[in-house]
């Protein structure tokens, strides 16, 4: 059975875990903090980071690299547009989420729950503050690109949405929400991909105290 080493609350991994998810494929999850890893795991992912993918003597990390994997090892349910101009938009959304929106999101996650429940430290509420004032970038941006559609590319459900959809979890794990007022379109998107199976597994495994 194939292991993913990382954290539940990392969302590369939860991206990861949504797809083998969605495409039915069973795995293990084998928790890792991404603080401090051994050199053993460095020689697994070399950049020390989390996830990693082993299936046998088959090792890979970063969470792109084992989605379009996943994607040509088991092809239905595809997850990527065949339509080449589809497939860059979609690939485009995916890294806008694990760069951009990780970015901004992450900090306020590290600080209101990593810092407090890992660090054993108060979180920095000048840092969450600032990221916080950056969220509008982030909302409007795919308040536009949402538009009338249900989900990101050609209308149909795929990576752009796991990728866009995962770090809002942590948004609301760090006690923070879209104003349904401001980006109706975004809170409405959001709620729908969070509710698929995939994601709302995932959700209820996530507890994080109060």
């Amino acid at each position: 059975m194939p292991i993913v080493h990382g954290a539940n609350l990392s969302p590369f991994v939860r991206k990861v875990r949504v797809a083998l998810a969605e495409k039915g494929i069973a795995y293990e999850l084998k928790p890792l903090v991404p603080f401090g890893v051994s050199d053993e795991f460095k020689k697994k992912s070399p950049l020390g980071k989390i996830p990693c993918y082993e299936d046998g003597d088959f090792v890979l990390p970063d969470s792109s690299c084992i989605a379009a994997y996943l994607e040509k090892a088991q092809p239905q349910p595809a997850l990527y547009p065949s339509d080449p101009k589809l497939y860059g938009r979609a690939l485009w959304y995916e890294e806008y989420a694990d760069s951009r929106m990780v970015e901004i999101i992450g900090t306020i996650f590290f600080q209101r729950v990593v810092r407090p429940l890992v660090m054993k430290q108060d979180p920095d509420e000048a840092l969450v503050k600032t990221a916080i004032g950056r969220l509008p970038e982030i909302f409007d941006y795919l308040e536009r690109e949402i538009g009338g559609n249900d989900y990101l590319v050609g209308n149909r459900f795929g990576i752009a949405d796991i990728a866009t959809a995962s770090p809002l979890v942590n948004l609301r794990h760090a006690r923070e929400k879209i104003d349904a007022k401001r980006w109706p379109k975004l809170a409405a998107y959001a709620e729908r991909i969070h509710a698929r199976p995939s994601f709302k597994a995932l959700l209820a495994e996530e507890q994080i105290p109060a």
